[in-house]
């Protein structure tokens, strides 16, 4: 009988430690997790910017541009550099509004982002136009999305796209 019972009971420790374990919040996570300061953000969008600039480099290389076209890749990054800094409204100033207001003003952020979007529509639909079919494969594939697992943030799981 002790033979049977010893391993049942560790079995159960161990299930219940596991699932202990798993109810404990990740450190810095959640909705008490502090904001990041201003000094993290401006190195991150520094790093960002820097990351820009090498992607930018390097499809410049692949593509092998002909003098003809250099004006448009000047347009073409020109249109599709990042901002210097995102200009969101803080959450204090949103909570200052009514409901109302507050969608006006996610409204009129909205119609900024889409005004940029077609922004850097316009300028990539322009600079493809100038490439060759040999470039314009090398764009596609340059440009793609890349594939990366997405996390099932109802299970905590890696999943495929």
């Amino acid at each position: 009988m002790t033979s049977v019972l010893k391993p049942l009971l560790l079995a159960s420790l161990m299930s219940t430690l596991a699932a202990l374990c798993q109810a404990q919040p990740i450190p810095g996570t959640g909705p008490s997790s502090p904001a990041p300061s201003p000094e993290m953000r401006a190195q991150h969008m520094t790093k960002m910017q820097d990351h820009w600039a090498q992607r930018q480099t390097d499809l410049k290389a692949k593509l092998k541009l002909t003098p003809a076209q250099e004006g448009a890749w000047t347009n073409f990054t020109a249109a599709m550099k990042p901002p210097a800094a995102m200009q969101h409204p803080s959450r204090a100033e949103m909570d200052q509004l009514n409901t109302p207001a507050r969608l006006d003003k996610m409204q009129a952020l909205q119609a900024q982002h889409n005004a940029a979007m077609d922004q850097r529509s316009t300028a990539t639909r322009a600079f493809y136009a100038t490439l060759t079919p040999e470039q314009q494969k090398v764009f596609d594939a340059q440009t793609r999305r890349p594939e990366r697992p997405m996390m099932d943030h109802h299970r905590g799981e890696l999943r495929k796209p």
